[in-house]
């Protein structure tokens, strides 16, 4: 089946409001097996609401709207549909009575106004609202179906998940599930060059790649009639995958980097201590969101001036003088000092060129050095960063754990 996703509201055109039920609407529906062709933002206007029903209607099976369901005039969403599907409305009391249940339950005298929400066609289902005065409707006429919903999340959530999702269920049979690899170390392109032919064979499932929080993703999605067939569908495409390029990929689904590494750190039961410069606190803070990391992790130190690097880590000020603060040697020395301090096995340390100013020919802007320290043996890696000075400390901050967990996969 394919669903078509309409919000309505001027406010949301207008920007005053961030539309993202249908964010949530798209991702639900995907679960459920209905294809999401087409979204669309239309103001509150009869005549061009009117067009994106019909527009809607001659391409998808499934209309559903959110908003537009309020008592004002220009709440207009339930009105059109139901001219749309040429169905006359008629007051429901069951839903006056639950609409004056509400008011009263909030202490406020119903206006008269709100009985505009009670009306429906009589072979309508109404969904009931829990948490406002504006219930939803699923109407259907020719084998095409219009679920309207409200606007506010805390209502449209709840009324989707406990009315609509179990109506859909009922009438489409069949399940999508999907997994998502995450890389990390390799660029978009270079990716799908080494699996474009395994993207070019896809029809079901398919495989999806995209950017997101600075890293390459690929989401493999298989349709089929229960969860069981659709996983059973996708292990043989995520196999191939990793027999290219598994090194890339540091985990599935909705794990993150810093959930890697801490797991691996805690199990190892290795201690750790970070001495930052450039990332000014990232690589802790981005590790320290892992439950449990307490258990290993000793301490973090911000040591951006020189004079922190040579009190608090021991670097030498003659190896300042000589390749300055962002260089190999410094990153070298900042790792080993504060494993030496706090005799931890494991040690990260920063050093760079964030920008904006700063940079030089030979030491530009997005300039990194990363060390690595593991139980006596140092490694530096260089990077050339791009973005602006929140993007570079966000760049050198991933680099970093990524740089700790292929380390850590050679023990």
């Amino acid at each position: 089946m394919r669903a078509e996703i309409i919000a309505v509201g001027t406010e949301i055109l207008l920007g005053d409001i961030i539309d993202t039920n249908s964010a949530y609407l798209s991702k639900e529906l995907a679960l459920l097996g209905i294809d999401v062709y087409y979204k669309s933002c239309v103001g509150d206007n009869e005549d061009r609401l009117r067009d994106a029903f019909y527009e809607g209607l001659k391409r998808s099976d499934i209309i559903i709207t959110t908003g537009g369901l309020g008592p004002t005039d220009d709440d207009i969403t339930k009105e059109i549909a139901c001219e749309v599907f040429d169905k006359k409305m008629e007051l429901d009391t069951n839903s006056l009575e639950k609409i004056e249940l509400f008011f009263n339950k909030i202490g406020t005298k119903m206006t008269e106004n709100n009985k505009k929400q009670a009306y429906f066609p009589k072979d309508a289902i109404i969904l009931e609202n829990k948490n406002g005065t504006a219930p939803g409707a699923i109407l259907s006429k020719d084998k095409k179906i219009i679920i309207v919903l409200p606007g506010p999340p805390k209502e449209m959530i709840p009324m989707f998940e406990y009315e609509v999702k179990p109506y859909l269920k009922s009438i489409n049979k069949g399940t999508l599930i999907s997994k998502t690899l995450k890389f990390f170390g390799i660029g978009e392109s270079t990716l799908e060059s080494k699996i474009i032919d395994i993207i070019k064979n896809q029809d079901n499932p398919t495989i999806a790649p995209y950017v997101s929080n600075m890293e390459i993703r690929l989401r493999i999605s298989a349709k089929a009639e229960s969860e069981y067939k659709a996983n059973e569908m996708i292990t043989p495409i995520v196999k191939k995958i990793k027999d290219r390029v598994g090194e890339f990929i540091y985990a599935e689904d909705n794990v993150s980097i810093e959930e890697v590494v801490s797991k691996m750190l805690v199990e190892k039961n290795l201690t750790i201590s970070i001495a930052e410069s450039c990332t000014g606190g990232l690589v802790s803070s981005t590790l320290i969101n892992y439950p449990g990391i307490s258990s290993v992790f000793m301490e973090g130190c911000v040591t951006y001036s020189n004079e922190s690097k040579i009190n608090r880590l021991g670097v030498s000020a003659d190896t300042l003088a000589r390749y300055g603060a962002v260089s190999e040697e410094i990153a070298k020395e900042m790792a080993e000092g504060i494993a030496t301090n706090l005799n931890t096995n494991v040690a990260i340390s920063t050093t760079g060129i964030a920008g904006p100013g700063g940079g030089t020919t030979y030491k530009p802007v997005g300039l990194v050095y990363i060390g690595i320290y593991i139980n006596g043996k140092t490694t530096v890696k260089k990077y050339i960063l791009n973005g602006n000075r929140q993007d570079i400390r966000l760049r050198a901050t991933k680099n970093a754990l990524n740089d700790l967990r292929l380390r850590l996969l050679e023990l």
